[in-house]
C-alpha cells in the first residue's frame, strides 16, 4: 500500500511497481498526512487490503528555503505540520492495530539537519529534530507491545521532487560537501530502511541511523 497527495502520481507509481514486480497487488491510496480524517482512512485500507499492517513507512515531508527573518506563520506551521505532525497522526492511527497484534516496525524519514545546522532551515530541521525525538519517546511506549520504531536520517537523497523544490546550486553545493562527492541514491537510503524494518534491527528501537557520507 503506497499513498500520496497527488493523484497522478501515485497512480503512476501503483502502475510501475506493478510492472516492476509483476505483483498485482499493490494498492494506493490518497491521503494528506496534515488531515486526521485521511490519515485513518488511508491505514483503515490499508489494514483491510494487505490483511493487517506489518511495517509503516512515514515518507511524507516538506521543506524549503527562507531565512528565520522572513518566513511567516504560515509556512512555519505548514512545514511542521506535515513533516512533524503528519508523522505524529499516521503513527498514532497505526499503532493501535500493531499493538493489538504484538508486532510490527515503524520507521520515520528524519534528516542530519536534526542534528546540523545549515542556513535557511529553522522550519524543516526543527521538524526533523521533531521526528528524531518522537521516534525516541514513541518506541518507549510501543515496546511494549513488541513493536519497533526507529528512523534514518539522511544527509542528501536527489529525488525529481527535490530537484523542484530546492535551487540547483544548492544541491550542487550540498552533494560536494559529501565525502563521496555526490548525493545519495534514493535506493541507498531505501535499504536502510529495509533493514530497520526487517527482523535484521529486531533489537533496535527508539534509534535513528545516519545515512550520510559527510566529511567529520
Amino acid at each position: 500500500m503506497i499513498s500520496d497527495i497527488h493523484e497522478k502520481r501515485l497512480d503512476e507509481a501503483v502502475q510501475k511497481l506493478r510492472a516492476e514486480t509483476g505483483l498485482q497487488a499493490i494498492y494506493g491510496q490518497l491521503c494528506n498526512v496534515a488531515d486526521d480524517v485521511q490519515v485513518r482512512a488511508l491505514v483503515a485500507a490499508a489494514e483491510e487490503a494487505l490483511g493487517g499492517t506489518d511495517v509503516l513507512i512515514n515518507n511524507a515531508g516538506l521543506g524549503g528555503s527562507r531565512r528565520l527573518v522572513e518566513m511567516d506563520d504560515a509556512e512555519w506551521s505548514r512545514v511542521l505540520d506535515i513533516s512533524l505532525t503528519g508523522t505524529f497522526r499516521m503513527t498514532r492511527a497505526m499503532l493501535p492495530h500493531m499493538q493489538a497484534r504484538r508486532r510490527g516496525a515503524i520507521v520515520n524519514n528524519a534528516s542530519v539537519l536534526g542534528w546540523r545546522a545549515q542556513k535557511e532551515q529553522s522550519h524543516y530541521a526543527a521538524a526533523k529534530a521533531g521526528v528524531m525525538a518522537l521516534t525516541r519517546c514513541s518506541a518507549m511506549e510501543a515496546a511494549e507491545f513488541g513493536v519497533r520504531i526507529n528512523a534514518v536520517a539522511p544527509s542528501i537523497a536527489l529525488h525529481d521532487f527535490l530537484k523542484k523544490s530546492a535551487p540547483a546550486d544548492l544541491l550542487r553545493q550540498l552533494s560536494e560537501r559529501e565525502a563521496f562527492g555526490r548525493a545519495a541514491e534514493v535506493w541507498e537510503v531505501a535499504n536502510v530502511m529495509v533493514f530497520l524494518a526487517s527482523d535484521y534491527a529486531s533489537y533496535m528501537t527508539g534509534e535513528v541511523l545516519p545515512v550520510s557520507s559527510q566529511r567529520a
